[in-house]
């Protein structure tokens, strides 16, 4: 178990599958977890802290795909809970069943602000902080999707290639700052969501939302000092 006692995290999408798996870890290993969300009262009562080490801390009705929200929220931490060592953002969406050529723009848009704009205004407001100390990590939650486009899921496929590139050159940019920027690459993450949508499916070959938690929590540590700029496959049983 690593221990990530006297470390401020913060975590996007808090309360969605991957984002509560992440909370959860965290709160484990000791973390003072800053859990945001962009609904009220979806936190609330979602964590057992019976047996958690560490401290969790509720930042709700924040949309991270608005600068002046990510910007408020910035605030509102450091003066509550003090300045993130590590961030990870689990805001996605996906969508498909539109063909390139037929492809809405508003579906196009909000797939590039909740996989892309959702991580650049993140970093956009809490990183400055890190390159003034000279030390952080940054984990975007990308998709294998980002590799490789496929029929009829252009959009997501363009959004999570485009949050890869940008973790790339995230990473080169602030090597001198002793701060690492990596991506965790899940196949098809075991959620009910995803059960519901194909029920016919083998479940056994999905990534549970835990191991994917794992990949992050290791890409958070100490442990992954020399590692920065990767797009870490984390494909389950597929």
């Amino acid at each position: 178990m690593f221990d990530f006692s006297e470390k401020i995290v913060l975590v996007t999408g808090a309360a969605g599958n991957l984002g509560k798996a992440v909370v959860r870890l965290f709160l484990q290993s000791g973390a003072a977890v800053c859990a945001v969300d962009y609904r009220q009262n979806r936190l609330e009562g979602l964590f057992d802290l019976a047996d958690m080490k560490g401290e969790l801390n509720l930042f709700e009705n924040i949309d991270v795909t608005e600068l002046k929200s990510m910007r408020t929220l910035l605030e509102q931490v450091i003066q509550e809970v003090g300045e993130p060592g590590v961030l990870v953002n689990t805001v996605g969406g996906f969508t498909s069943g539109e063909m390139v050529h037929e492809l809405s723009p508003d579906i196009f848009a909000r797939m590039m602000a909740l996989n892309v704009q959702s991580f650049l205004n993140l970093t956009h407001a809490f990183v400055p902080a890190m390159v003034e100390k000279n030390s952080g990590k940054v984990i975007s939650v990308g998709s294998r999707a980002s590799l490789k486009g496929g029929a009829n899921a252009g959009a997501y496929a363009a959004a999570k290639s485009a949050l890869l590139r940008l973790t790339e050159s995230m990473a080169a940019e602030l090597l001198s700052h002793h701060i690492q920027v990596n991506c965790v690459l899940p196949g098809t993450i075991d959620t009910p969501e995803n059960r519901e949508a194909m029920p016919n499916a083998d479940f056994e070959k999905w990534v549970s939302p835990e191991q994917v938690a794992q990949a992050i929590l290791f890409l958070s540590s100490s442990k992954s000092d020399a590692i920065s700029g990767a797009a870490v496959p984390v494909y389950g049983g597929s």
